[in-house]
């Protein structure tokens, strides 16, 4: 499937859950409200749930390992039993192109002790899982991976009632699916399990546990430390819960916007955890207008509305803890810096190349076949943005961002582009060419 974009396209208007146009709630709490809800003891209600490709390939696990759930549009309903309701599924799994889905899952069989081989797409048989592997030998999982550290993973069983060691632990890199991995590991554990991380990754799985009733600490100053302490018993809070839209969804209309002249849009019920927001503070560096308000929590997570108005950007410099912060974020970033007057350099970003494609590489390609000066670095990108942005024909290469990014990337060009490969979006924002049509932008998707 192809998409043609017509440049200059303004966007104008209120993107409100639940009215004419909407945002999907967010990916990181749905796939955890959906999994943790698994593990409750009781019945969950989960509204506002992302319905889309990568989610799907978790609610096709829940059903092979015997957990019983119904989704009624959004609103998810999953009938847990504790850790003793997962079975033993008869096949592999089959996580798609999902690595959240895979690592999160890994975590909960071996709390579980429950035998299963997990596997996907040949994308995420790219994907380094060495990094929750180790750990979860350390904590006494049997556990393995491929001969090169990647899928599929292979989990066995152990007796009931025999716990998993507690450990400290320092990763390697920080990684939110790595730690939430092994959070839930923890859950299993004889004593309490620390985690430490060279940065702070975002703090979705430890927010939801503490809201279903478990003890999870989180210290952050000279170095960042997760403890928690396993509940005796296992007894884990149903959630009732109504997840807020996703910022990572929103990144790109917000960028739209911020790119393309006379544009006003205001997006409602964003989720703003602070380990969220980074391309919000990258983008207000560079001179955007991006206006926040905060207007109340969800189950531990900030809410609220982001206004957003054309501006003139220029370019700026993003390395250290900030690249944790919006590591999602960076395809909608590089457009933002194709339009800004000056270089913008991206350093300390070596795991943008382990994505669904290796991101640096891919979308420095993609940019210069537009006439974009994007000059690929070992651990991130450099673009001299300001100069004209051409037409042509450009690759999603199988990456749901990196393919959005190219079509806002459009609204920019002097002539109109063609993205192919466009259906790899519904994997986490089934509405996005309807959204950006409803605000004003000519999208013509060509089958």
């Amino acid at each position: 499937m192809d998409l043609f974009i017509s440049s200059g396209a303004p966007l104008a208007g209120t993107i409100q859950p639940g009215g004419k146009i909407t945002l999907p709630g967010d990916k990181s709490l749905s796939h955890r409200a959906a999994l943790f809800a698994a593990l409750a003891n009781g019945q969950s209600c989960i509204e506002n749930f992302l319905v889309a490709g990568v989610t799907q390939a978790l609610l096709d696990a829940l059903t092979a390992l015997g957990v019983s759930w119904v989704l009624t549009g959004t609103t998810l309903v999953v009938n847990g039993q504790g850790p003793s309701g997962l079975h033993s599924p008869a096949h592999p799994i089959n996580c798609g192109n999902s690595a959240t889905t895979l690592r999160l899952l890994a975590g909960a069989l071996a709390a579980a002790g429950v035998p299963a081989e997990l596997d996907g797409s040949i994308g995420l048989r790219g994907r380094p899982m060495q990094r929750i592997v180790e750990p979860l030998q350390k904590m006494g999982v049997t556990i393995t991976a491929s001969p090169q550290g990647t899928a599929p993973l292979r989990l066995s069983g152990r007796q009931a009632g025999q716990r998993l060691h507690a450990i400290e632990y320092s990763l390697p890199v920080a990684s939110a699916q790595v730690k939430s991995c092994l959070l839930l590991a923890a859950l299993a554990a004889d004593g309490p399990t620390i985690l430490n991380e060279p940065a702070p990754s975002r703090d979705h799985t430890e927010r939801m546990l503490r809201s279903m009733g478990v003890d999870v600490v989180t210290r952050r100053g000279t170095s960042y430390e997760t403890r928690l302490n396993p509940p005796e018993p296992w007894v884990l809070y149903p959630l009732l819960i109504e997840l807020p839209a996703d910022i990572s969804a929103a990144a790109f209309l917000i960028v739209a916007a911020l790119i393309t002249p006379g544009s006003d849009i205001t997006i409602k019920g964003v989720g703003l955890n602070p380990d969220r927001t980074g391309l919000l503070d990258a983008l207000e560096s560079m001179g955007g207008n991006v206006q926040v308000t905060l207007l109340s929590e969800r189950n531990g997570e900030p809410v609220g509305d982001v206004r957003v108005r054309y501006s003139r950007l220029v370019g700026t410099q993003i390395s250290g803890p900030l690249v944790v912060r919006m590591i999602d974020e960076f395809p909608a970033l590089a457009v933002a810096a194709i339009v800004a007057e000056g270089i913008t350099t991206v350093s300390d970003a070596v795991e943008l190349r382990t994505k669904e494609s290796d991101r640096i590489s891919a979308l420095c390609l993609e940019f210069r076949k537009l006439g974009v000066q994007a000059t690929e670095t070992t651990d991130g990108f450099i673009i001299r943005g300001g100069l004209p942005v051409m037409g042509g024909v450009v690759q999603g290469h199988g990456d749901h961002r990196l393919a959005m990014a190219l079509v806002v990337a459009g609204l920019a060009a002097q002539t109109s582009i063609t993205v192919e490969g466009v259906e790899i979006i519904h994997e986490s924002f089934p509405d996005f060419v309807e959204t950006m049509q409803a605000l004003g932008a000519t999208l013509t998707i060509k089958e």
